[in-house]
């Protein structure tokens, strides 16, 4: 009898083991599945990157610059209260050379003289792939 008792003490400790690892593994499949859903496809950031990126080159009028200009002007009013979609402006439209503005809702900004032609180059996050920064510099 004493046998057959510590028989059932160590089936059940072994049913509580598998019990406990299942939750464990459960538990951390719906972690990761949260994890997963928050991050932006490749599908999400080409598209979002596009926007941006339609503009970049070296012989690129003050019009299209411009159409830049209000493009990333939207953008951060969309994504105000999302800081890695806001876009920084490095130019020397927006208050000399060097200097990074970010372009919002409230924020004024210079524009593009429609006679001169500027390189435009678009700087992407490492870790998100998403745009994050435009210089534009008119060319001499």
């Amino acid at each position: 009898m004493e046998n057959a008792s510590k028989a059932l003490i160590i089936a059940g400790a072994i049913l509580l083991a598998i019990l406990i690892i299942s939750l464990g593994i459960m538990i951390y499949n719906q972690a990761s599945g949260v994890v997963n859903n928050n991050a932006m496809s490749e599908v999400d950031i080409n598209s979002f990157n596009q926007k941006f990126t339609q503009y970049q080159g070296s012989n690129i009028r003050g019009a299209q610059v411009n159409s830049l200009l209000d493009q990333v002007r939207t953008n951060n009013i969309n994504y105000q209260d999302d800081s890695s979609r806001q876009i920084a402006i490095k130019s020397a439209l927006t208050g000399g050379e060097g200097t990074e503005n970010v372009i919002g809702g409230s924020s004024t900004y210079t524009k593009a003289q429609t006679g001169t032609t500027y390189t435009v180059t678009c700087n992407m996050d490492s870790k998100s792939g998403l745009v994050n920064s435009i210089t534009i510099k008119a060319n001499s």
